[in-house]
């Protein structure tokens, strides 16, 4: 994985990007999942101009790893979100240089993060798609959602975004603490794993994991075995009236 920042641009159709992954603690507490997202949504009052000023103002003095917003004079700001990583299934990604891309399948690390440069118009569909295109996921984005996570209470909940929320109002609205406010990617929570909406190549690769996997486990059993068979023999050669 190369280094740097991910960007989205808001006065570009095309999206350029590189990467920064970096590990940070995980809230304390035990996550509970919002039931009800309608209810945890935000209050999305209209805010002035002056309002946005003030509010960038407050915002990047109390920031304190110099991921400052910037507040251009069309009223739009720019600043940098932080995007946790919890897939539980591995992602197809593309690979190769050649006229036929290969793909192959992985897990992406669990609780890596990645910073985006976003401004304050792009959505959360087109941060999911940034994501994607930052570690070549081959997946189609609507198999992933963006979720907050926040605190309150000594409490922490996670809520699932909508496609046209903008992330960076609520990063503003929030502050910059991020041990109180993040955002995580996560796949759709649609009960069943829908296996139609996988491609035939993501499916073999998904067999290959497994069969991995299988055999992994299976020598893991069969070491375990053969060391508690060779301890046991071992204690019943020294025990009284061992032949």
């Amino acid at each position: 994985m190369s280094s740097g920042y991910s960007s989205l641009e808001e006065d570009s159709e095309e999206y350029f990007f590189t990467a920064r992954t970096s590990f940070f603690k995980k809230p304390s507490g035990k996550p509970t999942e919002s039931k009800n997202v309608e209810k945890e949504k935000e209050r999305r009052t209209q805010l002035s101009r002056e309002e946005i000023r003030q509010r960038v103002e407050q915002y990047n003095a109390l920031t304190k790893d110099h991921l400052k917003m910037t507040l251009s004079p069309s009223g739009v700001y720019t600043g940098f979100i932080k995007v946790q990583l919890e897939l539980r299934r591995p992602v197809t990604v593309r690979g190769g240089r050649g006229p036929v891309a290969e793909e192959e399948a992985f897990y992406l690390p669990r609780g890596s993060t990645n910073t985006l440069h976003i401004s304050s118009n792009n959505t959360v569909k087109q941060v999911i798609v940034a994501l994607l295109n930052k570690f070549t996921v081959a997946d189609n984005p609507a198999k992933y959602a963006l979720y907050k996570r926040y605190s309150r209470e000594e409490q922490v909940y996670v809520c699932k975004l909508a496609e046209g929320e903008q992330p960076l109002f609520l990063r503003l609205v929030a502050g910059p603490d991020a041990e109180t406010f993040g955002f995580v990617l996560r796949e759709q929570q649609t009960g069943e794993v829908m296996w139609d909406a996988f491609s035939i190549p993501e499916l073999h690769n998904f067999l290959r994991i497994l069969d991995k996997e299988e055999r992994e486990q299976a020598e893991t059993v069969a070491r375990r075995y053969d060391n508690y068979r060779r301890k046991l023999q071992e204690a019943l050669s020294v025990a009284p009236g061992a032949p």
